[in-house]
């Protein structure tokens, strides 16, 4: 996904390593009765209105916020290699392509997360919450792993 220690300033990238297989947290990201269940920070739910888990595939759907907000999202997926990556194109705003490499380690999965924005400003206005929220997100999929048989 990157080279260590390259730094591109239109990136945002979080990293966890989960006790659990690539296989089944690809479950929880390719299975939309899983995904509408922690994607988001902490306090968000979603209403999916489309998810359709392929090449080319469009997902609609509307986070909806602690502070009563929602907010609308579409993207497209490019790429989904099973069990390995997920590359998706947010294209309502804020535009960035979202990739998600799943790597074995041991008896665990490191789940890398990288954001790539379209400008360093755009990025560095979202970086303010995102890298938290990034982490809450990974927070709730640990938990929904956990629900998974």
């Amino acid at each position: 996904m990157r080279k260590k220690n390259e730094i591109n300033p239109k990136e945002i990238y979080n990293s966890r390593l989960i006790n659990s297989s690539r296989e089944k947290i690809f479950s929880a990201f390719s299975e939309s009765k899983h995904l509408q269940n922690w994607w988001g920070p902490k306090g968000f739910s979603n209403t999916f209105n489309e998810f359709n888990f392929s090449k080319d595939g469009v997902w609609d759907f509307i986070m909806h916020g602690p502070d009563g907000k929602d907010y609308k999202n579409r993207s497209i997926f490019l790429e989904i290699i099973k069990p390995e990556k997920i590359v998706v194109k947010h294209i309502s705003p804020p535009h960035f392509i979202l990739t998600i490499i799943l790597d074995e380690e041991d008896d665990k999965t490191k789940v890398g997360w990288l954001q790539i924005f379209e400008t360093v400003e755009l990025r560095n206005n979202i970086a303010k919450f995102a890298k938290d929220a990034n982490e809450e997100n990974l927070d709730r999929l640990e938990k929904e792993i956990a629900l998974i048989k």
